[in-house]
């Protein structure tokens, strides 16, 4: 039987039904960071299921054997043609086509990202100055602003205009912030949306996963900020820096979000439950693997 109907109505589902059922629960401000593996896993079974769906509309007969036995050939560990012939192969050059916009795509925004960090560093040897008790860079500004450059040198960035204004609890709590932004390379997580969203512009899956992705993982830097600093001191900063701006590149602790975010910290629901997150993990590692499980299933029929 050929599954390229079967595939492209779960892709319609995951694309289209599923952003919206993620949007109304309320366990991802809970579980930021799970929530951001749920997002990523409906990104990666859409992508999959298109490849999968491409596969089949070339060749009818194709299976999940007739996959692996070209991925062989093509790597030199078996010869032959799997069968279909040229529509096979036609199916796999698009294939991977998709996979090289994916990153392609990737690698247009990190790039990007990166020289604009590299500029900025050039600006901040210059103008900024060290300092040891914040572990951060502090540069004359009267605006309050403060920011994160991540990658392979990274720096936290601090305005004067913070340093008055904040006290010595309020400004650990916004260098902790930044500072997970930076052990969880989040540049990089944010790259990843971005690279979804480009290649399948005006779907809803890609407009919500570019939305969400940013604040959950400000959710998740406020998160590990309040492990070391109290809640009013996180929620100060946040109201103090709400106007200040970063850099192109830079994740900074203020921003469009912080009003959203402001209110889940001053009025914080309870934590996410151990098994919540096993079970959300769980289903994340799953759900790519469902288009293979239909593939094997029509191979079977």
């Amino acid at each position: 039987m050929n599954a390229a109907p079967a595939f492209l109505g779960y892709a319609a589902a995951v694309g289209v039904l599923a952003p919206p059922l993620l949007l109304r629960s309320g366990w991802p401000r809970r579980a930021p960071l799970p929530a951001v593996a749920a997002w990523f896993a409906l990104a990666a079974s859409f992508s999959l299921c298109v490849a999968l769906a491409v596969l089949h509309l070339a060749d009818p007969g194709a299976h999940l054997h007739g996959i692996l036995y070209s991925c062989r050939a093509a790597l030199g560990l078996g010869g032959g043609e799997p069968d279909g012939g040229a529509g096979f192969s036609w199916g796999l050059v698009a294939v991977a086509v998709l996979l090289a916009a994916h990153l392609a795509g990737f690698a247009h925004h990190a790039v990007r990202a990166r020289a604009a960090r590299a500029r900025h560093r050039d600006v901040l040897d210059k103008v900024g100055r060290p300092s040891a008790r914040l572990r951060a860079t502090v540069v004359e500004h009267a605006e309050p602003a403060a920011y994160c450059l991540p990658g392979r040198r990274p720096r936290i960035v601090v305005s004067s205009g913070a340093v008055d204004v904040l006290t010595r609890a309020e400004l650990g709590a916004v260098v902790e912030h930044e500072r997970a932004h930076i052990r969880g390379r989040h540049h990089l997580v944010l790259a990843a949306a971005h690279a979804f969203a480009r290649v399948f512009p005006g779907l809803p899956l890609a407009r919500h996963l570019r939305e969400q992705v940013p604040l959950l993982l400000e959710m998740a830097a406020d998160d590990r900020a309040l492990r070391r600093s109290p809640h009013h001191a996180l929620a100060t900063a946040m109201f103090t820096l709400a106007a200040g701006r970063a850099p192109r590149g830079a994740l900074a602790v203020g921003g469009e979000s912080v009003v959203i975010r402001l209110k889940r910290v001053l009025a914080p629901g309870p934590a996410a439950h151990p098994a919540l997150r096993c079970t959300v993990g769980t289903g994340a590692l799953m759900a790519p693997l469902l288009p293979v499980l239909l593939t094997c299933h029509a191979g079977l029929g």
